[in-house]
């Protein structure tokens, strides 16, 4: 048992839950590094066959945590940009991970939750499950999850979220790509039963080859990946730093309009 996140198996499947209740599932430090080292563990068990991703409560992730916002706030570039490298990380973990991944969207996704979502093989979503990219907001851009929610929805519907930073229901999401079905109240569960049922009837090995052959494919290898996360990294970094990044972080936390919005 760990302190964010919760791992259950059954046959082959197994299921991390975000286990944050209390705050959405948000992430923070604690929660991106168990759970990328959960991630890579299931990759390497050769008795897991598919992977389900879930959160706890009525929240699929909220995006950052408001603790973890509030001292990024006060750190360096450097350490930002550190920091942003490990969920650059968590994401092009989950990504290429070398078996079949299922985003069992219980409740609304932001920001990073989007991410988790775009990096999933298939995602359902409870029809009540809302969407939102809302960095802008704060004078921040969703650097290190664009590359993932851009191949899920394209560039025209990603230069809308980001821009817009509007929140979408789950039927929008479903239209756009970022989901791949939405699931009627009470039957989210029996919506993944009948997808890891098909899963579960493929080889593993042709999975496997499959699922590399879709990202190669799509131009998505592990080395781009690697090498756009540092620029990304790299950006979000410079913009948490800058004085409108500043602006923004504050007036979130203080819960007060920033200063670009004109009166």
């Amino acid at each position: 048992m760990t302190q964010t996140i919760r791992l259950d198996h059954h046959r082959a499947v197994a299921t991390l839950t975000l286990a944050r209740p209390s705050v959405h599932n948000a992430f923070d430090d604690g929660l991106i590094a168990e759970l990328t080292a959960a991630l890579e563990a299931l990759d390497a068990d050769d008795t897991v066959r598919a992977v389900v991703l879930t959160g706890d409560g009525s929240t699929f992730s909220a995006g950052a945590d408001l603790g973890w916002m509030r001292r990024m706030a006060q750190a360096s570039e450097e350490e930002n940009r550190e920091d942003s490298l490990r969920l650059a990380k968590l994401m092009r973990t989950l990504n290429y991970l070398s078996k079949p991944t299922l985003a069992k969207v219980n409740g609304s996704a932001y920001g990073g939750g989007v991410g988790l979502v775009a990096c999933c093989d298939y995602a359902v979503a409870a029809e009540g499950a809302k969407f939102s990219l809302s960095e802008v907001k704060l004078g921040l851009v969703p650097a290190v999850i664009s590359p993932y929610v851009v191949a899920a929805i394209g560039g025209r519907h990603a230069r809308r979220l980001f821009t817009g930073a509007d929140v979408i229901d789950a039927p929008d999401a479903l239209a756009i790509g970022l989901l791949h079905a939405v699931a009627p109240a009470g039957t989210l569960a029996d919506a993944v039963d009948r997808t890891l049922h098909f899963w579960l009837k493929g080889g593993p090995l042709a999975q496997r080859e499959a699922k590399q052959l879709a990202l190669r494919s799509a131009g998505m290898t592990r080395a781009a990946s690697e090498k756009q996360d540092a620029e990304n990294a790299a950006l979000i970094a410079r913009l948490r730093v800058s004085p409108e990044g500043q602006e923004g972080l504050a007036a979130f936390l203080d819960k007060r309009a920033p200063n670009w919005i004109p009166n």
